[in-house]
C-alpha cells in the first residue's frame, strides 16, 4: 500500500518538474523476472528509473536509510519503502554476495531488480568496465536483461550536492538480452561475453565515451 501511495504521489510530481524522456518502454517485459541494467551517473538514478518504468523495479540500497532515529529517519524509511528499495548491508564481509543473493531473490519472485554493472556511479561521466554481478544474476535466475541509458541525471544531483535541482533527464530501455546464446558456454566466459554485450548496449543508448579499465570508488568518497 505504502508503495501504490507513495508512486501515485511521486510519478505525477516528478514528471511535471521534470518532464523526462521516455524512449522504449515496450521492451520491459511486463510480467516475470528481469534484470533492468543501467549506466550510472547520481545518486538519484535509482529513484529516476523506478518512477519511469512501466513495473516496479527494486533496487538496493544501505540498510542505514532504514535505522535513522525521529522524524527524519520515519521519513526516510518510508520513502525508501515507497519505492520499492531493498535494504542491505554493505559493511558486511560478505555485503558483495549477499547483495547478489538479495537480487536473486527479487528475481526469483518474478519481480524486476535493477542494477548498475559499473558498481558506483562514473564521476567523470565516462563508461567504465562491468562488473559480472548482472550476468551472473541472469544465468542464475535464467531472466533476460534490458539494457537501461539514462542521460542528465547527474545535472540533478551532481557528486556532492544534498539538494535536487531541475535537469533534462533522458530514460531510454534498450532491447531485452537473453539468456540462450549463453547456454554451454564455460561459466565464467558467459559471465564476461554476456556482462560486455550489456555494456556494448547501454554505450549504444547513452553515446558515453568507454573505458576499458573498472571504475573504483576514490579515496575518501562516499560510495553509492
Amino acid at each position: 500500500m505504502l508503495y501504490s501511495l507513495g508512486r501515485g504521489v511521486l510519478v505525477p510530481l516528478s514528471h511535471v518538474l521534470y518532464r523526462p524522456t521516455i524512449e522504449g518502454k515496450e521492451n520491459v517485459p511486463r510480467q516475470g523476472g528481469v534484470i533492468l541494467a543501467s549506466n550510472h551517473l547520481s545518486f538519484i538514478d535509482s529513484i529516476a528509473i523506478p518512477l519511469v518504468s512501466p513495473r516496479r523495479v527494486r533496487f538496493l540500497a544501505k540498510e542505514e536509510y532504514w535505522t535513522g532515529a525521529g522524524a527524519k529517519g520515519l521519513l526516510q524509511k518510508g520513502f525508501f519503502t515507497a519505492i520499492g528499495m531493498v535494504p542491505v548491508n554493505r559493511h558486511s564481509a560478505t555485503a558483495a554476495q549477499e547483495s547478489l543473493d538479495k537480487g536473486l531473490e527479487v528475481l526469483r519472485a518474478g519481480d524486476a531488480f535493477g542494477i548498475y554493472p559499473e558498481g558506483t556511479r562514473s564521476r567523470d561521466g565516462r563508461l567504465y568496465r562491468g562488473r559480472t554481478g548482472v550476468a551472473w544474476l541472469a544465468l542464475n535466475a535464467q531472466v533476460p536483461v534490458v539494457p537501461v541509458g539514462l542521460i542528465g541525471t547527474q545535472h540533478i544531483q551532481p557528486v556532492g550536492a544534498s539538494v535536487p535541482k531541475l535537469a533534462k533527464v533522458t530514460v531510454r530501455f534498450g532491447t531485452p538480452i537473453g539468456v540462450e546464446a549463453y547456454q554451454g558456454m564455460p561459466a565464467g566466459r558467459a559471465r564476461r561475453q554476456l556482462t560486455d554485450d550489456v555494456m556494448d548496449a547501454i554505450a549504444g543508448l547513452t553515446g558515453q565515451e568507454r573505458v576499458d579499465a573498472y571504475n573504483e570508488v576514490p579515496a575518501g568518497a562516499a560510495e553509492d
